[in-house]
């Protein structure tokens, strides 16, 4: 029992000094974008750093939302939520209010149905 105590350790160890390694090389490997990098980790629901306010608030926005669609079981589709179709932003600011909603959307439902995938391969190992 203690000897399977010790390997743990050890592997868990050996895993939290090679891990930033890993996360390091692959933020600054060729090619290689921070969209990209943030959207494939922790940082995958946060907007573009280059999103105007109004963006930003659509990004957050459809993310929840595709949050509640997902967590309901419900179709994934961003024009059947009011706050795209009637954003509660001034009207100039509506194109980008949109914009950033269909974004967070997208990137949220991808995210959701990828990990989903994942955790039923697991299943069937």
């Amino acid at each position: 029992m203690k000897l399977k105590w010790i390997v743990f350790s050890v592997l868990a160890n050996a895993l939290l000094l090679v891990s930033p390694a890993i996360v390091k090389a692959h933020a600054t490997a060729p090619g290689a974008s921070v969209a990209s990098f943030a959207q494939d980790h922790d940082d995958w629901d946060k907007p573009p750093q280059e999103f105007r306010d109004a963006q930003r608030k659509g990004f957050h926005d459809g993310v929840d939302a595709a949050r509640k669609d997902f967590d309901h079981h419900r179709r994934a589709d961003a024009d059947d939520h009011d706050q795209y179709r009637h954003p509660h932003v001034s009207r100039d600011m509506r194109d980008d209010c949109r914009d950033g909603f269909r974004q967070g959307y997208e990137r949220a439902t991808s995210h959701l149905l990828e990990n989903h995938d994942h955790d039923h391969d697991h299943d069937h190992n």
